[in-house]
């Protein structure tokens, strides 16, 4: 599907109520949108899932505020970044628990392991504007632009965050026992 072709599919939702247009949008995006979450939260399944539904709710509800000035794409990934960093906000009442304990507890119940466990450890040395640009950058194949609209940053910004997470990144890895290549 091209962005003439979301266009269409978002017309028929907000101009003649057809919610089967919808359907043809989120089975689209759901897969993309899911991944995104299922980075961000190192693997949680069942967070990912709800993320990804709460993404498409509000998608659903907002719709007719989308003025197609950015690709259907970047206005639904900012939206799961504001539903992402809004779970975020809601848990930092609980911020005292270990995330990395947490996270390795749960290990053995995610697809995550070998080298993708060591990649996703290396990305919670990342700050989360920096680890967010580097999934939407080289996860979810965003343009530096697309990514300063989902974050609502300055150009500038984002590519600050995604060169320092990339040089965090290396250091990590490096000193976790890869080399350069």
């Amino acid at each position: 599907m091209s962005k003439t072709e979301d266009l269409k599919w978002v017309s028929r939702v907000t101009l003649l109520g057809d919610t089967k247009a919808f359907d043809h949008l989120t089975r689209k995006y759901q897969s993309s949108i899911r991944q995104f979450f299922l980075n961000l939260t190192m693997g949680d399944t069942q967070l990912s899932d709800d993320l990804a539904q709460d993404t498409f709710i509000k998608a659903y509800l907002n719709l007719s505020s989308f003025q197609g000035l950015a690709g259907f794409s970047t206005w639904l990934f900012r939206i799961a970044y504001n539903v992402y960093y809004d779970a975020v906000r809601s848990r930092k009442v609980t911020a005292d628990i270990d995330e990395t304990a947490i996270n390795q507890l749960h290990q053995t119940e995610n697809e995550f392991s070998g080298s993708k466990f060591d990649i996703q450890t290396a990305l919670l040395q990342l700050r989360n504007e920096e680890r967010t640009a580097i999934l939407l950058f080289y996860m979810e194949d965003k343009n530096h632009k697309e990514i300063a609209k989902i974050m609502n940053c300055p150009l500038g910004t984002i590519k600050t965050y995604i060169l320092k997470g990339k040089e965090k990144l290396g250091k990590y890895l490096k000193e976790n026992g890869y080399e350069d290549r």
